[in-house]
This record gives structure tokens, C-alpha cells and sequence, in this order.
């Protein structure tokens, strides 16, 4: 399988791990505020060949714990579980990004053990999915795709009972995110272990302009709002 985009080592993206960053493209969201809205879309080019990806990471032996996986969405791609058995046979951890779209899939890999750490982006309030996931008009709010949130939810269900080590996310936007949707969204993962707030940056990468961070202040109600539903919220970049 193609591999779009390699970050040759992260600190920061596998938690506890020196790792390096996979790309794969296509998603099932357009979010307006996506930094990395060409793999979403598809437009973007192949880096290499999954073969490539493996020789680099032979020579990373020792020197990287793991690897992370992300998008666009990861589990749209059915070579997957083949490409993190062989990424495996080399010794390294594996961290997976998801937007829980696809709990069958999910749940195939973490049933043959081939996740070591699951990271779910939890986009907004049930009532605000379609909006926040740019299947809905930004300026009227019109519906173009209902997003299904049966998958969503089982996904979340999926990772807090998988064994495995794992964060819920969100990153807030200005437009899109109020203090009301962070009670909807901790009523969604109540019960989890570990749940991160990240405020929105602007990039040149973003399909839209005029998005905004939430202030400092927000910030802080918002996570007040999700520490009463999980047992660890913290804030994330803001350092």
C-alpha cells in the first residue's frame, strides 16, 4: 500500500514512545479546520511504497519505539492490518488515529492485537457533528450527509473496553464549539481513561479561513465541563 507522508521522528505524537509518523490519505470528514485537508481529500501524492516505509524502518531499529499512524483516516485503507503486522515483525509499538467511522475495522485490529496505543477524534456534540465534520454548510448549517453516529459511538465503545491504552480528543474551534456541546460530548465518552482538549491553530494547510482558537478562559470551562465525565482531561499544546 502507498504511504503519503513520513514524519521521521515525533516526541510528541505515540505518548511515551520516540516514534515516527505515517501518513495515509482519504477521510470520511471534511472538517473546515483539517490541517492535513489534500490527504483527506485525496489529492495528495504518494510519498512511497509500504516496502519503502518498511526499509526505513529497518534502519530505525533501536534508534524509534514506534510508529503512528494517521490521516486522513487510517482504517479506510485494507492493507492496513498487513502493513502493522510486518511494521510489528520489526519490534516497534504501534499508535493508530482514527475518527471511529469504521468500529468493525477497528475492532478487527485490536482483537488480533496489533494496537498498542488508539487515539479517537471526538469532533463535537452529537448535535454538531455534521456541521463540525463539514458535512453540513458552514454559513447555513444545511445538511449534505448525515454522519452516522452509531458508528461513532460504537468505536468509543469498542476502545474503552479493548484493554488497550488509549485518548479521546478534541480539538476546539471558536465557530464551531461552545461551552454546552463539552457536557454532549463528555456524556458520549463518560467513563474514560483519558481525554485530551486541544485548541485549533491556523495553518496555511486549513480548506477555510476565519477560523478562530477559543480564548484561554474558554478553554479552561470547556475542560472543566469534560473532567466531571472521565477520569483524566488535560489541556494539550499549550505549554
Amino acid at each position: 500500500m502507498k504511504i503519503y507522508g513520513l514524519q521521521k521522528l515525533t516526541l510528541l505524537d505515540f505518548p511515551g514512545k520516540v516514534a515516527c509518523t505515517v501518513f495515509l490519505n482519504g477521510c470520511d470528514f471534511r472538517c473546515p479546520y483539517c490541517h492535513n485537508y489534500d490527504l483527506a481529500e485525496g489529492r495528495a501524492p504518494a510519498l512511497m511504497e509500504g516496502e519503502e516505509l518498511l526499509a526505513f524502518l529497518k534502519k530505525r531499529t533501536g534508534l524509534l519505539d514506534g510508529v503512528a499512524i494517521t490521516g486522513g483516516e487510517p482504517c479506510l485503507h485494507q492493507g492496513l492490518p498487513e502493513l502493522i503486522r510486518k511494521i510489528r515483525d520489526l519490534g516497534f509499538a504501534i499508535k493508530l488515529d482514527t475518527n471511529g467511522c469504521h468500529p468493525g475495522f477497528l475492532s478487527g485490529l485490536l482483537e488480533e492485537g496489533l494496537l498498542d496505543y488508539v487515539a479517537m477524534d471526538i469532533k463535537n456534540s452529537p448535535e454538531k457533528y455534521a456541521l463540525t465534520t463539514g458535512l453540513a454548510d458552514p454559513a447555513g448549517g444545511e445538511q449534505k450527509k448525515k454522519p452516522d453516529l452509531s458508528s461513532i459511538r460504537k468505536s468509543i465503545s469498542v476502545i474503552m473496553d479493548s484493554g488497550v491504552d488509549y485518548e479521546f480528543r478534541t480539538t476546539a474551534v471558536r465557530e464551531f464549539h461552545e461551552a454546552e456541546d463539552f457536557h454532549g460530548i463528555g456524556k458520549m465518552i463518560k467513563g474514560a481513561d483519558r481525554y485530551f482538549l486541544q485548541s485549533f491553530t491556523d495553518r496555511d494547510s486549513v480548506p477555510f479561513g476565519g477560523l478562530h482558537a477559543p480564548s484561554p478562559q474558554d478553554l479552561a470551562q470547556y475542560l472543566g465541563i469534560v473532567s466531571a465525565y472521565v477520569r483524566d482531561a488535560r489541556l494539550r499544546g499549550t505549554d
